[in-house]
Parts: C-alpha cells; structure tokens; sequence
C-alpha cells in the first residue's frame, strides 16, 4: 500500500516538473518573439531613419543649403538598399506565416 502512495507521489511530482517545464519553454518562446519583433522594430526605425535623413539632405541640395551632391546620392542609395532589405525579410516572414498556416494537425 506504501509503495502504490509513492508511486501516485512520485507520478504527481513528474507531472508538476513536466508542466513546469513546458511552462518556462512557452516562457522561453514568448522571450525569443518579444526578442524578434524588438528586433523587427528596431530595423524599421533604422530604415526610415536614413529615409528621413536623406529626404533632408535632398530638401538642402535643392535649397542650395548643400552641395555635397555625392553624400546626398550615398544617402539615397543607403536609404533604397535598406528598404529593399526590409522589404525583403517582410516577404520572408509572410512565406514562412503561410507555410505554417498550410500545415495540417
């Protein structure tokens, strides 16, 4: 009779260390998505950051305020390329949502 309230003991114990342990990994992927959208969030200040400098030194060029036309070309092209790239990863991101939706359980 001891032996069967150890074993019902021992199985309560595994089943609350399993759940708890699920817990911390569902804690851990929450973590790894706040981590990925900070991520996300940081790269798209980034690039709208270089879009709005290099807006500004376009507005300065034409004003006469700057003749630095090269800088001026350099900071378009920056401001393109990280667009393009973050065009890109957002396509990424979207194949990679529909290709999960498109598992069946």
């Amino acid at each position: 009779m001891s032996s069967n309230v150890n074993n019902i003991n021992n199985n309560i114990i595994n089943s609350i260390t399993n759940s708890t342990n699920q817990n911390n990994n569902l804690n851990k992927i929450k973590d790894t998505d706040d981590t990925f959208l900070n991520m996300l969030k940081e790269d798209i200040n980034k690039v709208n950051d270089q879009k709005l400098k290099a807006d500004k030194l376009v507005r300065e060029l034409a004003a006469g305020q700057n003749d630095n036309i090269a800088g001026t070309m350099i900071a378009l092209e920056k401001a393109d390329i990280s667009m393009k790239l973050l065009i890109q990863v957002r396509n990424k991101v979207i194949n990679a949502y529909q290709e999960i939706m498109r598992i069946q359980l």
